[in-house]
């Protein structure tokens, strides 16, 4: 019996959420709708001007809300990341331990610098505007990867956005040999669609002969497999991973479970933010198949899960919540 059912390999970021009017984004330059990356001058001189003793706050990052996901439904989960010995460092820290989440972090080892963090703005119209310093997890190497915990668990769990640095990439190469090696299954998700369109060469490189589940949206598959139809992605998606899910937003989702595919319905629901829709996908389908639950079974709750996730801000669920769902999955 292994510890673990997922070890995640991925950015820690903490998320601060807050309330904005448009004048906010006119008098602080901030293009409103979007996810940007900026420097930690820029982010500083916008913190400098919100009250974040009102702002929400909670661990993020995407491979972070995945293994989350698993605690909550009832998995044993852990998180290799990178925070800084800084006030958000030692609540990134907290927040995990409060979720169930074991992890590499320790509070006497932590390193100076910034910890990373994404300002959520979010205005009265419902829509986030995003502003993301990476801080320290841009530092992210195989300095974090627990290999003892990779051997002790059942899948390992590797975040896409690692591959935007080599630093990262080697990371996810390393974490991937070391579960390769100890008989762990290997996932990935590709993250981002600009990451496969900028990083397909290096995501081939940590794919090596394949991977045992992949996660991919519509958009990924076409682009990572080159080709025009979902029909031929995934067929072509068979020669780098031996099963796969492929979300389709309000469509559902897709699943290869190694042998046929498997349409998943979606379930009807108001949407209001798809942030953390997929990551909330692949923690509920993980919970499921390291817990007893076929692929079918599990691709139904991943997708009362996510379609739970997008009627709410925030990229997690509260705890009754997840066991309502799982409630209703077996009554």
């Amino acid at each position: 019996m292994k510890k673990y059912d997922v070890v995640g390999v991925g950015n820690a970021l903490v998320d601060i959420e807050f309330k904005v009017s448009d004048k906010f984004f006119e008098d602080n330059q901030v293009e409103k709708g979007l996810m940007t990356l900026v420097d930690e001058e820029r982010q500083n001189s916008l913190m400098s001007v919100i009250n974040t003793e009102q702002a929400k706050k909670q661990c993020g990052g995407s491979a972070a809300n995945t293994v989350i996901a698993v605690s909550q439904f009832g998995g044993k989960s852990y998180y290799c990341c990178k925070v800084a010995n800084d006030e958000l460092g030692h609540f990134y820290l907290q927040d995990l331990a409060d979720s169930g989440v074991d992890n590499n972090l320790q509070v006497d080892k932590l390193q100076d610098g910034i910890t990373g963090k994404c300002l959520v703005m979010v205005t009265d119209d419902s829509e986030r505007t995003m502003n993301t310093f990476l801080g320290i997890t841009q530092n992210f190497s195989v300095a974090e990867v627990n290999e003892a915990a990779i051997k002790d668990s059942k899948y390992l769990f590797i975040e896409g956005y690692l591959v935007t640095s080599p630093n990262g990439k080697e990371a996810m190469m390393h974490a991937k040999k070391i579960a390769e090696e100890a008989g762990t299954k290997v996932a990935l998700t590709f993250s981002d669609p600009a990451m496969v369109k900028y990083f397909k060469n290096a995501f081939e490189d940590v794919i090596g002969p394949s991977v045992d589940l992949l996660f991919a949206n519509e958009e990924e598959a076409l682009l990572f497999t080159g080709k025009e139809t979902l029909a031929e992605a995934r067929e072509e998606m068979k020669k780098a991973a031996k099963h796969f899910v492929i979300t389709q937003g309000k469509n559902g989702a897709m699943i290869f479970d190694g042998d046929t595919f498997i349409d998943i319905e979606p379930y009807k629901t108001v949407a209001v933010d798809s942030n953390g829709a997929g990551d909330m996908f692949a923690g509920a389908f993980m919970y499921g198949i390291t817990n007893g639950h076929s692929y079918a079974s599990s691709g139904k709750l991943a997708s009362m899960a996510s379609s739970r996730i997008v009627s709410q801000f925030g990229p997690r669920l509260k705890w009754h919540e997840a066991k309502e769902i799982l409630t209703r999955l077996n009554p």
